[in-house]
């Protein structure tokens, strides 16, 4: 089973960034794929995530309206579409795959891949 996040980068304020999330080695379309984000010296937080029937779930309320996701279940991989970045939103971000359904719980995702920087400044 394998993750990769891709798509970081360093961005003003205002900008906006697409990650993807490409995967291999599972059944993709039964898997629901979570976005998490860690800052040094924090825990690591759910974003938001995406189940297997194309259903977003939030868990960071100072997204909504800016992050949102979507899935090709034929390339098997997820994109998160970041508008209006903030440097808030500087951190790590990581996807991460759960068995059909979201959860804000990272300790029920099975698999996860190494994550991606982003970086925002004002």
């Amino acid at each position: 089973v394998q993750l990769q996040a891709s798509g970081g980068g360093s961005v003003q304020t205002g900008e906006s960034l697409r990650l993807s999330c490409s995967t291999s080695g599972f059944r993709f379309e039964d898997y629901a794929i979570g976005w998490f984000r860690q800052v040094p010296g924090k825990k690591r937080e759910a974003v938001l995530c995406i189940d297997s029937s194309g259903e977003s779930t939030y868990y960071v309320d100072s997204v909504k309206g800016r992050f949102t996701l979507s899935r090709d279940n034929y390339e098997k991989a997820v994109y998160l579409q970041m508008n209006s970045l903030k440097p808030e939103d500087t951190a790590v971000y990581y996807c991460a795959a759960d068995f059909w359904s979201c959860k804000a719980d990272e300790a029920f995702y099975d698999a996860w891949g190494p994550g991606t920087q982003v970086t925002v400044s004002s």
